[in-house]
């Protein structure tokens, strides 16, 4: 049984929606309905507040954290149609950029893998995704996936940087991909690749009934396939396997849940799943040598109640 170590007073003033550790699990940051970003210092089983951020004019939705050899960096998004981009520099934090080109509430903010640069996936109820990409000279270029989802963009994630092939290709120095998964509230997952400078459509991924809240992209851990996991308001989570021979995804149903699934994460050897939705559980799911997964653990109500505006799991498990 997972067990809570240690609660954390936030003082936020309304609810929390996000709440995310950076790489090295020292310090959280977390956003609320209040339109402010907290960052606190959590080593030792203490807690002590870095900084107040504020620069949102409504509820901030998700927050994520740049790989650390790009410093401290915080993404941060919101009902206010904006994208944040929050650095530390000289133990003092500010923004760093602005990106206020979404019609609607952006939902989802991720950064790729380190290997790819400092690139920044954004996902809007206006339907679109947007890439943030650094251009190293305090620009940022953009790109936008538009209509990749009708109605709205509630969930990216990122590909691993690596093929799942790559350990075992014997062509030399392995390429590396630039891809992400997206959910939306078409009850769709979409893969799309970058091809030439321009963003694509390589797959269509049908099998939930309802809107997709969360995708994620499990980390390479050296096996021949890829495996995404995404939830739903249809109460499934379901595991995406492609075993890198051809572009055709298989899929299972994880469980069915008794309410919505908002989100989930993978540990950083992606062999665990952490899913977590209005049931007030957070579980932990582990895939056996039979191919099945099974729940290996979870928190349930009373010992740390987790409800929609707190669900959102850590993606450093």
């Amino acid at each position: 049984m997972v067990s809570v170590m240690n609660s954390i007073d936030t003082a936020h003033e309304d609810m929390i929606h996000d709440a995310q550790l950076d790489y090295y699990g020292t310090k959280l940051a977390t956003c609320s309905s209040d339109r402010s970003i907290k960052v606190f210092d959590v080593k030792g089983g203490q807690q002590r507040l870095i900084t107040d951020l504020r620069g949102h004019e409504g509820p901030v939705w998700q927050l994520a954290w740049a790989h650390p050899m790009y410093g401290n960096l915080i993404a941060s998004c919101g009902y206010d149609r904006k994208v944040i981009i929050w650095k530390e520099t000289n133990s003092t934090w500010g923004k760093l950029y602005e990106y206020s080109n979404h019609d609607s509430s952006v939902n989802s903010v991720c950064f790729a893998p380190h290997e790819l640069g400092l690139v920044l996936a954004c996902g809007s109820s206006d339907g679109s995704v947007s890439v943030l990409s650094s251009t190293g000279d305090g620009s940022w270029d953009a790109k936008k996936i538009k209509n990749a989802h009708t109605i709205g963009c509630n969930a990216v994630s990122w590909a691993p940087a690596l093929s799942p092939n790559a350990l075992f290709e014997q062509t030399g120095r392995p390429s590396l991909v630039k891809k992400l998964v997206s959910g939306g509230c078409d009850n769709l997952v979409k893969i799309w690749r970058e091809e030439d400078g321009e963003w694509i459509e390589e797959q269509k991924l049908e099998g939930h009934s309802d809107w997709v809240r969360d995708v994620a992209w499990a980390p390479s851990i050296g096996l021949p396939k890829s495996i995404i996991a995404s939830c739903s308001q249809d109460c499934r989570v379901l595991i995406w396997t492609n075993d890198g021979t051809s572009n055709n995804w298989s899929s299972s149903v994880l469980n069915k849940f008794k309410d919505v699934v908002w989100h989930l994460s993978w540990s950083i050897t992606g062999n665990i799943l952490a899913v977590s939705g209005g049931d007030n559980k957070v579980s932990l799911w582990k895939e056996t040598l039979e191919g099945q997964w099974t729940c290996i653990s979870d928190v349930k109500k009373g010992q740390g109640q987790v409800t929609e505006s707190q669900s959102q799991v850590s993606r450093n498990l």
